[in-house]
């Protein structure tokens, strides 16, 4: 999995459905949480004439998204459900200048994560995304795992630009608050059932449970299977005489379907009240995803013709593996053998050194479980205090053939384990109803272990078969402080300050598959042993003056402290009418290349910072029948970290701090309801990202193109974003209700990355497309029986969610996951 290798991090966004079902109740930097998870449920659309208020928590009180000087989407269970939306990033697609995608293979379960063009695409415990998730007021640390399914939601917040004073450290870019629906006692739920395209399967259930007069409980499941669309075939029964060795005798060449789903959680939580003024909430849950790994096609190579990597003899690495829109021929290991250098000369005297074989599998396995608290108690009628608390661990497994053929360039096994721990406690204080005052603290407590097995064979000089079993501990402690003044009527001034001090330590080793260190990656570790630092009295590096030490055994640590604020006004010139400004600051932590190939390669890296400053109004108008909400912000970006092909000695997959930068755009976001039963959504954002190119680390900085193209845009978002949505309530009678939806999304031509190929900078795009779906729900009269047809990407058009591009490091591919084909479900839910 030489993803992990030369990463030039093409950044093929992503963010799916995977399954961490929000079903976590998961614990984190949780530096931010609201007032309380049990707010008021969200409108329901379909079943008013005019718009609704939203209670949203994105500063620490329940107050009605309109009065929030905050550029906020929001959305509930029932706008959810009429857009077929059943996981984060289907609410993403059409929330603007926000994009989650699933990752490919490469990367496991996990995702991309970018607000306004600020996140992160590499899941690597060692780096910190750049976009906060929170799960009923708990920070999910992790970008593995972060592909929520939308079980029995309330609602989900995101909040656009830095939230580094309202969520913390790694809110940059913005954060993504999930909110569960509480137990309220009421004997009430519901049970569906899905099946539809590739043999889908979907069931999900909710219960809600009066133990006592003050004691509540709910529980909530969800089952999901699908078979994958993307045919892994085995080459050499397709390609019979191609010399190729097969594994299969005859007739159908297809090995498996890759892409599949295969989700189940649980989740439970138990509501205790009892007094009016104490609530203590206790969630607990557990996830198990495993499939198929993301399907990938193979977009084109550069030629790698090697004993080494060859498919078989005289069988070079090149486009015949090229396979279609749907197909690829990757294998689950590659064979035994003996490493033949390319050159005469070999420096390193790896002629002749033996090549062990690595086998795994084409599966994806992951768990999650955790649990978290929350505790609210109304010491009087002016204070109100809050504890929250999370624990969360996962285990995961994933496999990865990069090059998509029977060549060898390299396989990757891969085995993360992660848990985290945080503890917040906050104080809100409300003085004579024109000042509302919070003041709080945050401990997060971290550790991780990548246990990571290469086997990389396209590098020319020697052969890299290692195993790295790497830890990461990360630290983090916040202080903070929020206050809302309103000095006069319709004006309110608000401000945060948030200081955070935060740490993290990486180990590294570098061992053999037999567990003796590896001679080539790690060659003073291998003379001398693990941790060594001294003179190279052996004489390994050619100096025996000269000061070496080992990579294994090596700790690199990383220590910051920041202190983020934010200022904002609004005011209000009608019920109709707010409009508002703000300055806020965040960052994203810093840290140490997490895949050195040498000692040299340990190279640390600054935080990122970002400054931004926003105007934006909100609206109701037409008698509340049309809300428009506008925003406009100019985002000052520093130390901006990139990934990078070339380190000291060698290629090498590493980041570094390029500069500064300047992000500018603007959001637009319309809901209507011009007639009983009609309602209409709409959204439009533009996003554009320049580097000061004085301020570039020359070290970090990409080369141009001949004539000095040059590509800005950022690559994690698109520049331009679209989404529309339109349904109408037909009354039946006593026959129920029809209700026709129409969806579509618009993603433009989104920057992935460049490449350099003999000197020459290449730059790939995702092309742009628009995808439509379409949903008819028959309800009867009593509105407990729903019953759906449902299409997904109705016009069958065929994208990319990635482009993985690793020509430019030697590997030799450039591939892409495309997203799902035409699909078509029916479903049945009943409520009660």
């Amino acid at each position: 999995m030489h993803v992990f290798v030369h990463s030039r991090l093409t950044a093929g966004l992503l963010a799916s459905a995977s399954a961490s079902a929000l079903v976590f109740a998961t614990p984190a930097l949780a530096q931010a949480a609201p007032a309380s998870t049990q707010t008021a449920p969200a409108a329901t659309p379909d079943d008013q004439s005019t718009t609704q208020d939203i209670v949203v928590t994105a500063q620490f009180r329940r107050e009605k998204l309109q009065d929030t000087p905050i550029a906020i989407t929001a959305v509930n269970a029932a706008q959810m459900e009429a857009k077929n939306q059943t996981d984060l990033a289907q609410v993403a697609d059409s929330a603007p200048n926000v994009s989650l995608k699933p990752q490919g293979a490469s990367f496991g379960p996990s995702i991309t994560a970018s607000i306004r063009g600020v996140g992160q695409n590499d899941f690597n415990p060692a780096y910190e995304p750049g976009v906060g998730i929170y799960i009923d007021d708990v920070y999910y640390p992790q970008l593995t795992g972060a592909v929520f399914d939308l079980l029995d939601l309330d609602r989900v917040e995101i909040l656009r630009g830095p939230q580094g004073t309202l969520a913390g450290r790694n809110s940059e870019g913005g954060s993504i608050k999930i909110y569960s629906k509480m137990p309220h006692g009421d004997n009430g739920g519901f049970v569906e059932a899905t099946y539809g395209s590739r043999n889908r399967i979907g069931l999900r259930a909710a219960a809600d449970f009066k133990l006592t007069d003050t004691l509540f409980a709910r529980i909530s499941g969800v089952f999901k299977q699908q078979d994958g669309f993307v045919d892994r075939i085995d080459y050499g029964c397709a390609h019979p005489g191609s010399g190729v060795a097969t594994s299969r005798s005859a007739g159908d060449c297809r090995i498996s379907k890759l892409g599949g789903v295969g989700y189940q959680a649980i989740r439970g939580i138990l509501r205790w009240e009892p007094t009016d003024a104490l609530s203590v909430t206790v969630i607990g849950d557990y996830t198990h995803d495993e499939h198929t790994i993301a399907g990938e096609v193979l977009l084109t190579t550069s030629t790698i013709n090697s004993p080494n990597v060859n498919a078989a003899p005289g069988v070079p690495y090149d486009n015949r593996f090229v396979c279609g829109k749907f197909c690829n021929y990757i294998t689950t290991g590659q064979p035994a053998g003996v490493w033949v250098p390319p050159i005469p000369v070999d420096p390193y005297h790896a002629a002749g050194t033996p090549l062990a074989a690595t086998s795994g599998t084409d599966r994806s396995l992951y768990d999650g479980w955790g649990f978290s608290g929350q505790i609210n108690y109304q010491l009087n009628d002016a204070i109100s205090l809050t504890s929250i608390s999370g624990y969360r661990a996962f285990d995961t497994r994933f496999d990865s053939d990069d090059d998509l053929s029977p060549a060898s360039n390299g396989f990757g096994l891969n085995h993360l384990t992660n848990w985290s721990f945080s503890q917040e406690v906050r104080a809100n204080v409300e003085l004579a109803r024109t000042l509302n005052f919070t003041l709080g603290g945050y401990y997060f407590k971290q550790h991780s272990l990548y246990d990571s097995t290469q086997d990389i064979r396209y590098v020319p000089v020697y052969p890299l078969q290692f195993r790295q079993p790497d830890p990461t501990d990360a630290e983090a402690k916040a202080v903070f402080a929020h206050l809302s003044w309103k000095p006069v009527d319709n004006l309110t001034l608000s401000g945060g300050l948030r200081y955070t001090d935060e740490s993290k330590s990486q180990t590294y080793y570098r061992f053999n598959y037999d567990g003796t260190i590896n001679r080539f990656v790690d060659p003073i570790g291998a003379a001398y042993g693990a941790g060594y630092v001294g003179l190279d009295t052996l004489n390994v590096k050619g100096d025996p003056t000269a000061t070496v030490k080992a990579l294994t055994g090596l700790t690199a640590k990383y220590k910051a402290s920041r202190v983020d604020y934010r200022l904002a006004a609004d005011y209000r010139f009608s019920p109709a009418l707010l409009v508002y400004a703000s300055f806020s600051t965040g960052f994203k932590g810093g840290g140490s290349n997490p895949r050195p190939f040498n000692a040299n390669q340990v190279i640390a890296f600054a935080p990122e910072q970002l400054n931004a400053y926003e105007i934006g109004l909100k609206s109701d108008l037409f008698d509340r029948k049309l809300r428009f909400n506008l925003s406009g912000f100019i985002n000052k970006y520093k130390d901006i970290q990139i990934p990078v092909s070339t380190c000291p000695d060698a290629p090498c997959a590493a980041r570094l701090n390029a500069g500064k930068g300047t992000i500018k755009g603007f959001e637009a976001e319309l809901t209507a309801f011009p007639v009983p039963g009609l309602s209409i959504d709409a959204s439009l954002s533009y996003l554009s990202f320049n580097y000061d190119a004085a301020s570039l680390n020359p070290a970090a900085s990409y080369p141009t193109n001949p004539g000095g193209v040059t590509a800005n845009d950022p690559t994690t978002v698109p520049p331009w974003k679209a989404s529309g949505g339109i349904q109408y309530k037909i009354p039946l009678g006593s026959a129920g209700s029809l209700t026709p939806r129409f969806d579509v999304n618009y993603q433009g031509k989104q920057y992935t990355g460049p490449t350099v190929i003999n000197n020459v900078r290449y730059l790939n795009f995702i092309p742009s497309y628009t995808l439509a779906n379409a949903r008819l729900t028959w309800t009867n009269e009593g509105g407990d029986l729903d019953v759906s047809v449902e299409a997904q990407n109705l016009f069958d058009k065929y994208y990319l969610l990635t482009i993985f591009d690793l020509r430019g490091a030697g590997a030799g591919f450039r591939k892409g996951r495309p997203g799902s084909p035409q699909e078509f479900a029916v479903t049945v839910k009943k409520k009660f």
